[in-house]
C-alpha cells in the first residue's frame, strides 16, 4: 500500500510538473511576441504622454499607502511577483481546476492591463508574471506604482486615477481627502461592482475594507480609521 501510494505521489507530482512545463513554454512565447508587437518602452512612453497622467509627487500620502494596503502590501519587498502570494493561488487553482485567485502584483496588473487580454487563461498569467520582472529591471518602484494608478479602471468609464478623482469628487487627485483617497483605492478591485454612481454602498463596503487593511498593516491606528470612515458626505 505505502508503495503504490509513493509511485501515485510521484505520478502526481509528474503530471503536475508537465502542465506547468507546456503552460511555462506557452506563456514564454506570448510574452515574446508583446515584447515584439508593443515594445515596453513604447508603450510606457504612449501612456506617460497622456494629459490625464500624474506624477506620484503630487498624490496624498494616504492614497498611495491605501493601494498598497489593499493591492499589494509587500510591493517594495518583491521583484516584480510574489512568491507567498503565488504559492498560495497556485494551490488554490490546483484545486479548483482553473484560475479561481490570481496572486497577482501591482507591477503584474500593470503588465496584464496593458499587454495582455483579460481573459483567465493559465499561458496568460505566465507571460504576465515575465513581463512583470521585465518591468521591475526597467523602472523603480515609484515608477511602476505611478504607471499603475495611472492607467487603472474606476468604472463609470474612468480609466486613470485623475480622471476618477475629476469624476466622482469635481477634484484634482492632489485634493483628495483622506475619505476620498480610501474610497478610490479600493474602486479597481471590481470597478463594474464598486462604481461610485452605480453602487455606493458597495463602495462604501469595500472602502472599509480597505481601512481595515491600512490599520492592519499598520499604516494608521484603528481611531484614524474610524476618523476616515465618519468623514462620509
Amino acid at each position: 500500500m505505502k508503495k503504490f501510494l509513493k509511485y501515485s505521489i510521484l505520478s502526481i507530482c509528474a503530471v503536475i510538473f508537465l502542465i506547468g512545463a507546456y503552460f511555462t513554454v506557452k506563456g514564454y512565447a506570448m510574452y515574446c511576441k508583446v515584447l515584439r508587437d508593443n515594445p515596453p518602452a513604447q508603450a510606457i512612453e504612449k501612456i506617460q504622454n497622456d494629459e490625464d497622467y500624474v506624477s506620484i509627487d503630487v498624490f496624498p500620502e494616504m492614497y498611495l499607502d491605501a493601494v498598497i494596503a489593499v493591492e499589494d502590501r509587500r510591493f517594495y519587498y518583491h521583484p516584480g511577483i510574489d512568491i507567498i502570494s503565488i504559492g498560495r493561488a497556485v494551490f488554490n487553482d490546483i484545486r479548483e481546476m482553473k484560475l479561481v485567485e490570481g496572486g497577482s502584483t501591482i507591477t503584474q496588473q500593470f503588465a496584464k492591463n496593458i499587454f495582455f487580454t483579460q481573459s483567465k487563461k493559465f499561458e496568460r498569467k505566465i507571460a504576465e508574471m515575465f513581463m512583470a520582472l521585465r518591468l521591475e529591471r526597467m523602472y523603480d518602484k515609484d515608477e511602476i506604482l505611478e504607471l499603475y494608478v495611472n492607467t487603472i479602471y474606476f468604472g463609470s468609464g474612468y480609466y486613470s486615477v485623475r480622471a476618477a478623482s475629476l469624476g466622482y469628487f469635481d477634484k484634482e487627485p492632489w485634493e483628495l481627502s483622506d475619505y476620498e483617497s480610501t474610497m478610490l483605492a479600493g474602486l479597481p478591485n471590481a470597478p463594474s461592482v464598486y462604481s461610485l454612481d452605480n453602487n455606493p454602498e458597495l463602495a462604501s463596503q469595500r472602502q472599509a475594507q480597505v481601512v481595515s487593511k491600512l490599520v492592519k498593516y499598520g499604516y494608521i491606528k484603528e481611531e484614524e480609521g474610524e476618523r476616515i470612515l465618519s468623514c462620509a458626505p
